[in-house]
C-alpha cells in the first residue's frame, strides 16, 4: 500500500464511520502509516459544508480529529499544476470542480495515491496524461 492523500468524500466517510469497507481500509492504512494525510482543500470543503448547516459542533469535532493527521498545504507548485489541469480540462470541454483540480495537484506534487470515490472526475486528469494514481476504498 502506497502513502495516500484522502479526498473529501473518503475523509468524510471515515469521520461518519458508517461504511464498513471504508472503515476497514482506513484501519489498515492507519496501522501502516500511523496517520491519515489529507489536504487543506479537503479541510476547507468539509468546514464549508458544516458551516452551511450551522454545525459548529461538527467543525470542532473535525478539527479535533485532524490533529493527528497530516494536512498538506496548497502551495505555489500545487497552484501551477492545478492551473494546468484546470486549463487543460476546460480547453477540452471537460471541466471539473476547481477543488478537485487542486486536490489532484497536491497528490501529484507529493507523489501520493489519491483515495477517492469520485474516480469519474479524476480519470479525466489521467486521460490528459497526468500521472495521477487513484484508489477507491468503497
Amino acid at each position: 500500500m502506497d502513502k495516500a492523500l484522502l479526498d473529501t468524500d473518503i475523509l468524510s466517510e471515515i469521520f461518519k464511520a458508517r461504511n464498513e469497507a471504508i472503515a476497514a481500509q482506513a484501519a489498515v492504512y492507519k496501522a501502516g502509516f500511523g496517520q491519515f494525510t489529507t489536504s487543506a482543500i479537503t479541510v476547507m470543503e468539509m468546514v464549508k459544508g458544516f458551516q452551511k448547516m450551522r454545525r459548529a459542533d461538527a467543525i470542532q469535532k473535525l478539527l479535533e480529529g485532524l490533529k493527528s493527521s497530516e494536512v498538506l498545504a496548497f502551495d505555489r507548485a500545487c497552484a501551477e499544476v492545478a492551473g494546468r489541469i484546470h486549463g487543460d480540462l476546460e480547453r477540452m470541454g471537460q471541466p471539473i470542480g476547481r477543488a478537485d483540480a487542486m486536490i489532484a495537484a497536491i497528490a501529484l506534487v507529493h507523489d501520493l495515491t489519491l483515495v477517492t470515490g469520485n474516480t469519474r472526475h479524476y480519470r479525466r486528469i489521467q486521460a490528459l496524461g497526468y500521472p495521477l494514481k487513484l484508489e477507491t476504498w468503497r
